[in-house]
């Protein structure tokens, strides 16, 4: 295997989107919005669509438009109870352990809930580091700035050595353009954004082995 560092996305990546779960942080932001921040209801869904197009994520757009709290936003957002929406996956877990990679999380979420999920699925001991959207700050991804910071953390200089795994068509595209190789997780045809594209656990080692020169 030439690579050394793959990025893991977190949310909707290291747990199947059919979970539950990152509708429920969605909803926690709109609650966010117009209990804590005061925007009419009615204008949440509009500002959050312009401000993950615009800026990468809602929190990003609501700091560059409104007076916030990020630390506040991001426990309130995260205040959930996981063990209701996601479970550990053997199989997962089996893949994760036999890879000889560093492995590192790359999310726009923090660190705090970074951990716990990856507590509540037991594989927090097959992570080195995870980059979140504090250290990437003021960034997030799919900026460019943020695979630099990702790679910086990594210690990698050749993006030919490292692997995206990530469930965003924009982000596995940002990613690509820098020579970095892509995995899309979750559809089950290869997409034009990334190089290759898996939904099944088991088909990680053999996209790792045999599809980078």
């Amino acid at each position: 295997m030439p690579f050394t560092t793959i990025f893991f996305d977190l949310d909707d990546t290291l747990y199947p989107a059919s979970s539950g779960l990152w509708p429920t942080l969605k909803e926690r932001m709109n609650r966010y919005m117009v209990e804590r921040m005061h925007i009419p209801q009615a204008e949440v869904p509009r500002l959050r669509e312009r401000y993950f197009l615009k800026y990468g994520t809602t929190l990003r757009g609501l700091q560059a438009n409104h007076e916030i709290d990020v630390q506040d936003f991001l426990a309130y957002v995260h205040d959930v109870r996981l063990a209701d929406y996601i479970h550990p996956d053997p199989l997962q877990r089996s893949v994760l352990a036999s890879l000889p990679t560093r492995n590192l999380i790359f999310t726009n979420a923090d660190a705090s809930h970074a951990r716990r999920v990856l507590r509540t699925l037991q594989i927090e001991d097959y992570f080195a580091d995870i980059i979140d959207v504090n250290r990437m700050a003021p960034y997030c991804k799919p900026n460019p700035e943020t695979f630099a910071i990702a790679m910086q953390a990594a210690g990698e200089t050749d993006p030919s050595r490292c692997v995206l795994i990530d469930d965003l068509p924009r982000t596995t595209r940002a990613a690509k353009a820098l020579g970095i190789y892509t995995l899309l997780y979750g559809p089950s045809a290869p997409s034009v954004d990334s190089d290759a594209a898996f939904s099944d656990w088991g088909e990680l080692s053999a996209l790792l082995n045999g599809s980078h020169p």
